[in-house]
């Protein structure tokens, strides 16, 4: 039995009113100023000197850093990795409690997301550390204590604790307002709570599945700070490399071509989520 769930055919077009366009100038103002136009900028100096002539030198320096982007997609994916496999059953945990119960482990999870990102990457410094709580805890129970900062792993931990609650977020909301009548009809068809979660609950949370991986991905796969600080500077991700060039002048346009790269990176692996959710809302009892 297979049951689709497809919008509503449009009745028709709706004519947008002279209102309604200067309604959304503000909106296209800011699209403009500070979306189009940097990637205008950025793909301008990646292509140009710093006298501004043409040349395709900074595109071919990009040879030089493939171990960099090497190692920022992979630590990226298995930190999205990680953050699906926590996120998601945290996710379903938490829309099967009341809805009190809900917003009070929403808040939860949300809380130290009120701190800023470096504030919340020292604690874990702090926590993590040689010197840190972690290991006088190990040598107070009589363990040997353990070098975690300055490892890959110190450095994955970090977008997993940072990023997670893009992670649980979308994928709750939509497993929260899924229709229940799918799930009694999978029981009443001889589908136990296994196969339902396979068959009918993953299927129609696939949307909230691929927007928290998207969420999680791209700032993972841009950030900087972290591998700065958990990594002990031993790790060059793709954000540590373009910091650097853009705080040279004379690698200033070098720092751009990797920036356009890294654009391209994200929105190829947009599109292929994107491709992956385009038969989503079906469900195969």
């Amino acid at each position: 039995m297979t049951i689709s769930k497809k919008p509503p055919a449009a009745k028709g077009r709706i004519k947008s009113s002279p209102f309604a366009y200067l309604a959304a100038s503000p909106h296209l103002v800011w699209t403009v100023l500070f979306i189009a136009a940097p990637l205008v900028f950025v793909l301008y100096y990646a292509f140009t000197t710093a006298d501004g002539s043409f040349t395709w030198d900074n595109i071919l320096a990009l040879s030089e850093h493939t171990e960099t982007f090497i190692l920022s997609l992979s630590m990226s994916v298995i930190a999205t990795v990680l953050c699906l496999l926590i996120g998601y059953p945290l996710a379903y945990c938490i829309a099967k409690l009341s809805p009190k119960a809900q917003k009070i482990a929403i808040l939860l999870l949300m809380l130290p997301m009120w701190m800023n990102l470096l504030i919340r990457t020292y604690s874990m410094m702090a926590i993590l550390d040689d010197g840190g709580f972690l290991n006088h805890f190990l040598m107070a129970l009589g363990f040997e204590p353990v070098h975690i900062v300055g490892t890959a792993p110190a450095v994955i931990f970090g977008m997993v604790y940072n990023f997670l609650p893009y992670m649980v977020l979308p994928i709750h909301s939509v497993i929260s307002k899924m229709d229940h009548r799918y799930i009694e009809a999978a029981h009443d068809l001889g589908c136990n709570s296994l196969h339902t979660l396979g068959r009918v609950i993953l299927p129609l949370s696939t949307s909230g599945i691929i927007s928290g991986v998207t969420m999680v991905f791209v700032p993972s796969i841009s950030t900087f700070y972290i591998s700065q600080k958990l990594g002990g500077g031993t790790f060059d991700l793709i954000g540590d490399t373009i910091e650097r060039q853009f705080q040279n002048p004379s690698t200033y346009n070098v720092g751009a071509s990797i920036s356009l790269v890294m654009m391209i990176l994200i929105l190829l692996s947009m599109a292929v989520m994107n491709r992956f959710s385009d038969d989503e809302g079906t469900v195969i009892v």
